[in-house]
């Protein structure tokens, strides 16, 4: 197998500007075990780049090392080519990195109006006491609802939101912010099979028709396969292929670490 692809051009082939996100020789490890060793990629505008790889392999806590939550221990982190390797989850999501996760954030008795009213404040530097001037965030709060396609649930409790409901919610959180690199963390994640289709068609749309630019952890490979433009395939901590879906699910030491045979 040849080495993973970490070069900075982007997937149509035409090398491009500096990346969205460039990570070099980026580790991580907690009490003498590695976690994270050795990562490289570039992500550019546009792309959408999927992780896949074995539970404990690695792809969240590189999620997390990206978004701030953890400090890496060696290795560095570029937005749009300033250094952020030491800088604070909340110095990154002002410059553009939104983040979900696999578990939900939610709170149960909000309404969902107001989970989304309460993050345009919290982007915009307002007060996070929720009623002052909320009536400044209307016109935004029920156009992103609409986009996520929860404008008839927006005075729903998220409690009484379904599994995949509740994702479309994060994404609405999520969006709010107008992120420059979203962060998907197995949005999937307990969403039934009849939800998925509805939520994977609101991804695409993201990505294609509004141009954002993304990287999804998905054990879900036929949802995969149909989004990303390239596949990482991660393996105790280090990256063990990144290409095209095709290529990545063609190579044979990809399927026996992960994918399986036929794959």
């Amino acid at each position: 197998m040849t080495a993973p692809d970490t070069t900075a051009e982007h997937p149509g082939g035409a090398r491009t500007a500096a990346p969205v996100l460039r990570l070099h020789g980026l580790g991580w490890g907690v009490g003498g075990a590695t976690i994270v060793e050795d990562v490289t990629l570039s992500v550019h505008e546009g792309e959408f780049l999927a992780f896949i790889g074995p539970n404990g392999a690695g792809k969240t806590s590189l999620f997390n090392l990206i978004s701030g939550l953890t400090t890496a221990t060696c290795g560095t982190i570029a937005l749009d080519g300033t250094d952020m390797t030491a800088s604070p989850a909340h110095a990154r999501a002002r410059r553009g990195i939104g983040r979900t996760f696999q578990t939900s954030s939610l709170w149960p008795a909000m309404s969902v109006a107001d989970h989304v009213r309460l993050a345009a404040q919290a982007a915009r530097g307002g007060s996070h006491r929720l009623w002052r001037r909320a009536s400044r965030y209307t016109a935004e709060v029920d156009g992103v609802l609409e986009r996520t396609g929860l404008g008839h649930r927006a005075r729903a409790t998220a409690a009484e939101l379904s599994h995949g409901e509740k994702r479309k919610l994060e994404l609405a959180v999520l969006l709010v912010g107008e992120p420059r690199l979203m962060l998907l963390d197995e949005p999937m994640a307990g969403v039934s099979a009849e939800e998925v289709p509805a939520l994977t068609e609101l991804i695409r749309t993201l990505h294609r028709d509004e141009g954002r630019t993304v990287l999804m952890v998905e054990h879900h490979m036929d949802v995969l396969l149909g989004l990303a433009d390239r596949l990482a395939v991660m393996h105790h901590g280090r990256l063990l292929a990144l290409d095209t879906p095709e290529a990545v699910t063609a190579d044979p030491t990809v399927q026996q670490a992960y994918l399986g045979e036929g794959l």
